[in-house]
């Protein structure tokens, strides 16, 4: 048992390894950011129908429960375009500082969502995350565009995870994954008939576009999130949250090596973001204390 735990601790650091490298691809991906999500929901939609085809799971899901899959599967497609925007118009590092509010935002959204009372500590540790950003903020102000775009991002992307959170419990993640994907992809090409954005242009991309949505459609989104559940099913969530936190660590460090100088950023934007994660960690920590506790 204590070697499951150590393997599935590992694989959940190369999970969240994984994740921190979405970010850089989207940078390195051309297209806008609406094409470049059509094209990764839609190619990661193909991914987990074969996927479920091999694991011979049922694709039946209740008419309640998939116009429920459908309206996340909007949020999703929302959340991933001014995510994509964002490290466009800004870069990767303000995009996953920004991000780091998302702890934040869930401690905040939770308890309505499942009804439990306000914890004074999350609060608190959320004011010293705003504060951190503001620093971040006052010194990076041309990338304010990108803050905007980041935090509607994790706003609707907190939303749309903790709505998930509760379909999970009676459903295959890969099924209902799969169906809000196919919802995303059905909204976007809808937006795209209106706006005459589909034309021969949109489906001629360099052979480095193929290849990095390649693999940011199988790796990082089908991959990614089917092993994620996995190693769910073995790990607290405390272990869970702590090592997730390190999403942006790996993805601005991963940024500034492949990218290079367009990420280097100032040392008041550093100690922010540091602060953020801190943040975040201590959160995690006083929570499971608390709860051992009780």
């Amino acid at each position: 048992m204590q070697k499951d735990s150590l393997k599935s601790y590992l694989h959940l650091h190369l999970i969240v390894f994984i994740w921190g490298f979405t970010a850089v691809l989207g940078a390195l991906i051309t297209i806008h950011a609406d094409a470049l999500v059509w094209y990764r929901m839609l190619f990661a939609a193909v991914f987990l129908f074969l996927f479920i085809l091999f694991k011979k799971e049922s694709f039946r899901i209740p008419i309640r429960e998939f116009f429920k899959l459908i309206f996340v599967g909007l949020l999703i497609a929302i959340h991933w375009i001014f995510f994509f925007e964002a490290i466009h118009v800004s870069n990767v590092s303000i995009t996953l500082a920004v991000f780091s509010l998302g702890a934040f935002l869930a401690s905040i959204l939770e308890p309505i969502f499942y009804k439990r009372k306000v914890l004074w500590y999350e609060v608190f540790f959320g004011l010293v995350i705003i504060a951190a950003l503001a620093m971040i903020l006052q010194v990076e102000m041309q990338y304010f565009a990108g803050m905007m775009f980041a935090l509607a991002s994790i706003i609707i992307g907190v939303l749309f995870t903790l709505m998930n959170g509760k379909l999970i419990e009676n459903h295959e993640p890969s099924v209902i994954t799969f169906y809000e994907f196919l919802a995303g992809v059905f909204f976007i090409t809808i937006y795209f008939l209106f706006t005459n954005k589909f034309n021969v242009n949109f489906f001629i991309l360099t052979a480095t576009d193929w290849v990095y949505l390649l693999i940011l459609s199988s790796v990082c989104t089908a991959y990614a999130f089917t092993a994620s559940v996995k190693v769910m099913r073995i790990l607290s969530p405390y272990t869970i949250m702590l090592t997730t936190s390190l999403e942006p660590v790996y993805g601005i460090i991963l940024a500034y090596l492949i990218i290079g100088e367009k990420e280097k950023m100032s040392a008041e934007f550093y100690i922010g973001a540091v602060l953020i994660v801190i943040t975040v960690i201590l959160n995690g920590i006083l929570k499971h204390y608390l709860s051992n506790k009780e």
